[in-house]
């Protein structure tokens, strides 16, 4: 079933955040004939999409608000060595995020939101496909397998658990073998003997995220785009049918407003403060993952999953890039070293022969997540101000997807029923 969304096309649109999701539907936007200007408070990839792991994985990208979160209980939330936290003094607005957040960790709810999860996820690698045949030539690898090391039976029979609940609500089948810890360090000899049994996943791929996201920028202005970086928006002021107009903040590398026909909100954790004045109530929180890199002596080919830990690790050139951690702090707050220690203690059993004292780029990035775990993709109270942002971890995995889907409701073509559960009024 499809939605006419059937208008006049603007013919320019200003986009708020060059991460994956803005980037993305700029380059769509373009596909079908809009000119564009991309706005970034800091620069190209500077948010969420620099320091992502790079997994493009939809057998793994599923709602964050789990049952799980309730069955540990809410008090694990404030353990500061738990792979998800929360700061010890929480603002209203938060302490309003998280339950909100705890009502949707429900197994009906979870059900219900992996409906929408599993049709997106069967179009996300595609979605990639169509800026790779339309010039934008970053390298999208297949993962063949995605190695997934487990210490004992129970964190193996986690992820297997949840591959039998997303196939339940009408998910593809996952492709996996179940191997020994000995099958898995033949593969990727960096993996500790304290990797007992594991899994390989087939049909994942991934990126190199700034990379991508570098290449991405660059086909954009290739094709008459403009990227102003160093630009923060204020307020976004609608004109009616003479458009929108964007304010600068009194410190940003613009000092006049923006004109456009319409505008994109793609901004991230700072979503919020923009998209609240036209009726979008759904808070973004800022959920803040960690990573750094490390050169195993064995420089691991595969991406490797930690699932007792919740640690995704990929190589990236002659980096190994670690990431973890799922923090509910203010966007702005700066890294806490002892998040990225906890990685490292966690990840070090698991693996030989890595200085894990010879960080690098050790960075905090924040994810932007909604209570109910769905993006938010559409327009606003105002036709002229569309929504796409609210993908939590999965931005990198359904950023191009979503863009696209936006491009084709902006532009007069047809958009699935789904983008309805995506209502950014919701």
């Amino acid at each position: 079933m499809t939605v006419n969304t059937s208008h006049t096309a603007p013919e320019h649109v200003a986009v708020v955040g060059a991460g994956m999701a803005g980037l993305s539907a700029a380059w769509f936007l373009q596909e079908r004939g809009v000119r564009v200007t991309v706005l970034d408070r800091e620069g190209v990839a500077a948010g969420s999409s620099w320091g992502n792991a790079g997994m493009l994985n939809p057998a793994f990208t599923v709602p964050l608000p789990e049952p799980s979160v309730l069955r540990y209980g809410i008090a694990s939330l404030f353990d500061r060595d738990s792979p998800v936290s929360v700061p010890p003094a929480v603002d209203r607005h938060l302490w309003a995020f998280l339950l909100s957040f705890a009502r949707n960790c429900t197994a009906r709810r979870w059900r219900r939101t992996m409906t929408v999860f599993n049709e997106l996820n069967r179009g996300c690698l595609a979605a990639y496909e169509q800026l790779i045949e339309g010039g934008v030539h970053a390298p999208v690898k297949d993962a063949d397998p995605l190695v997934i090391a487990c210490r004992n039976q129970q964190d193996r029979a986690h992820v297997l658990e949840e591959f039998a609940h997303m196939s339940a609500t009408g998910g593809d089948e996952a492709r996996f073998e179940a191997v020994s810890g000995a099958e898995l360090r033949a593969l990727e000899p960096a993996l500790s003997d304290e990797v007992r049994l594991g899994l390989k996943v087939h049909g994942q791929r991934f990126i190199n995220p700034p990379a991508f996201l570098r290449t991405l920028a660059e086909d954009v202005r290739r094709r008459g785009g403009d990227i102003v970086e160093g630009c923060s928006v204020a307020r976004i002021r609608d004109r009616g049918r003479a458009g929108v107009e964007l304010v600068p903040s009194p410190a940003s590398a613009v000092a006049e407003p923006v004109r456009a026909d319409a505008v994109v909100l793609a901004c991230g954790a700072w979503l919020d403060p923009l998209a609240r004045p036209f009726g979008v109530r759904m808070r973004v929180q800022a959920g803040r993952g960690y990573s750094f890199t490390v050169r195993p002596r064995a420089m691991p080919t595969h991406p490797i999953y930690l699932s007792g830990q919740r640690i995704a690790c990929n190589p990236l050139g002659d980096r190994f890039r670690v990431t973890g951690t799922m923090e509910f702090r203010a966007p702005d707050a700066p890294l806490d070293p002892r998040r990225v220690r906890t990685i490292v203690e966690s990840a070090r059993p698991m693996f030989r022969d890595v200085d894990w004292d010879d960080r690098r780029e050790e960075w905090v990035g924040s994810r932007p997540c909604t209570a109910d775990g769905l993006p938010l993709v559409g327009p606003s109270r105002s036709p002229r101000v569309q929504v796409c942002g609210g993908h939590g971890m999965w931005g990198m995995v359904l950023g191009p997807l979503t863009g696209r889907l936006l491009a084709d409701a902006m532009t007069g073509g047809e958009a699935p029923a789904l983008l309805r559960r995506l209502d950014p009024l919701r």
